[in-house]
């Protein structure tokens, strides 16, 4: 398989799949009453249309060649670890920050502002899951 956008939406798909029949280990529900496997079997279900839409999609565009670049991979896989290390020794807003600050390295250009603002977004929607959500995260 040599198509980049029809190997994304496979594997997009595949995740689906994968998290969406995790979910059914929990109880479902109903809409009016929903389980706390309804969430993610839904988000798992948009995903996997979401996926399959784009491998059909690739099938009327030209193929893309594969690549893999393994510096961006590492930066990625970095900014996860230290989102988790951040988060579980200091707390979840740093850990936050430095998710976007490390990870925007992979990309092609670096903004400190756009950074910043990203950050607090991320931080702002973290509080409205905490407060408003009641989740326990542990932002500070």
């Amino acid at each position: 398989m040599k198509d980049r956008n029809l190997l994304k939406g496979l594997f997009l798909a595949a995740v689906a799949v994968i998290f969406g029949v995790g979910a059914t280990r929990y109880d479902i529900g109903h809409v009016e009453r929903a389980g706390p496997g309804f969430f993610p079997l839904m988000v798992s279900s948009f995903l996997f249309l979401l996926g399959a839409g784009m491998a059909v999609r690739s099938r009327f565009m030209k193929p893309e060649a594969i690549y893999f670049n393994v510096k961006n991979i590492a930066i990625i896989m970095g900014s996860l670890a230290g989102f988790a290390a951040f988060s579980h020794y200091v707390n979840m807003i740093s850990g936050i920050v430095f998710l976007v600050f490390v990870s925007t390295l992979a990309g092609t250009s670096y903004s400190i502002r756009r950074n910043a603002i990203i950050s607090a977004v991320l931080v702002a929607i973290a509080f409205v899951f905490q407060r408003g959500l009641g989740l326990q995260l542990p932002l500070y």
